[in-house]
C-alpha cells in the first residue's frame, strides 16, 4: 500500500485536512462518501461539492484532464492537504489484469508530452491519456509505455500537487480489460467533464446491438466500484493512524 509523506500539524476547522482525495464521477465512490458530509465552495469563481469526513475531502472534478487539474487546485487551495490521491476507474493495458483489480502504480506518464510522476511504495506504471482509449490503442500505449493501465485524469492531479509541494499518490480500479472495446462516449462529456447520462442513454436505446456490451460495461463498473472504495476505506484508516503516530512521535 502506497502512502503519502508529510506531517500533520493538527487542526480545528474545515479549512485544513490531512487527506485530499480527487474523483471524476461521483458514481465512481459512491459508497465510500454515502454517509460524508457535503459542502459547496468556490474556487476560482467555479462551484465545487466537497465530501468531508474529519481528516479527509474528497472532491469529483469530471472526467479529462482540465477538469481534474481545477478540482485538484480547488481542493489543495481549500482545504490545505498534506497529501492527496487521484482515484477512480482506469482500463487494462495487459491481458492480466482484470476487472475490478486495484492499481497504486510507482509511476504516472503523461501521454500529451512524456512528463511523469513518481510514487514511492507503488508498483507499475499508469498512463493518463486525453481519450477513452479503444482496443486496439490500449496495445499502442502498452508498447509505448510499458504501462499496465490507462486513465484519463491521473497525470493532471500530479502536476497540481507538485506545483505545491503536496505529496500525491494513486488508486485506481480497473473497469474494463485491454481487449474489452468500450462504446464511444466523447460526446456525452461536456466543457465541464460531466457524463451527460440521459443523452447517452437516448443513444444507447436506438442502438440495440451496444446494449450487451453497455451492460457488461455496467456490471464492470459496479466492481470497480465496490473494490475502489473498499481500498480507499483502508487506505483512510492507515493513512491517518500513520500520521497522528508520526504527529504524537514528533511532540516527544
Amino acid at each position: 500500500m502506497t502512502h503519502c509523506a508529510g506531517q500533520w500539524g493538527g487542526f480545528g476547522t474545515t479549512d485544513m485536512s490531512r487527506l485530499a482525495i480527487v474523483a471524476a464521477l461521483e458514481r465512481e465512490v459512491r459508497p465510500l462518501v454515502k454517509s460524508w458530509r457535503v459542502h459547496e465552495r468556490e474556487h476560482a469563481g467555479r462551484r465545487f461539492r466537497f465530501y468531508e469526513n474529519g481528516e479527509t475531502v474528497l472532491v469529483c472534478g469530471g472526467i479529462g484532464a482540465e477538469p481534474a487539474r481545477r478540482a485538484a487546485e480547488a481542493i489543495l487551495a481549500l482545504y490545505s492537504p498534506n497529501c492527496v490521491y487521484s482515484v477512480g476507474y482506469a482500463g487494462a493495458l495487459e491481458p492480466t489484469v482484470r476487472t475490478g483489480d486495484i492499481l497504486q502504480p510507482a509511476r504516472v506518464i503523461n501521454t500529451k508530452d512524456g512528463s511523469s510522476s513518481s510514487i514511492v511504495g507503488g508498483h507499475g506504471t499508469l498512463v493518463s491519456h486525453a481519450l477513452i482509449a479503444s482496443a486496439a490503442q490500449k496495445t499502442k500505449l502498452r508498447e509505448a509505455y510499458n504501462a499496465q493501465a490507462v486513465d484519463m485524469e491521473a497525470s493532471a492531479v500530479a502536476r497540481a500537487a507538485e506545483a505545491r509541494g503536496i505529496a500525491f499518490a494513486v488508486v485506481k480500479a480497473i473497469s474494463d480489460e485491454f481487449n474489452f472495446e468500450l462504446p464511444a462516449t466523447e460526446q456525452f462529456v461536456d466543457t465541464q467533464g460531466r457524463f451527460q447520462q440521459t443523452r447517452f442513454a437516448i443513444f444507447i436505446t436506438l442502438r440495440p446491438w451496444l446494449w450487451a456490451r453497455v451492460a457488461q460495461l455496467a456490471r464492470n463498473s459496479a466492481l470497480a466500484t465496490r473494490n475502489l472504495c473498499a481500498e480507499l476505506q483502508k487506505i483512510v484508516k492507515e493513512e491517518i493512524s500513520v500520521d497522528r503516530s508520526a504527529h504524537v512521535a514528533g511532540r516527544h
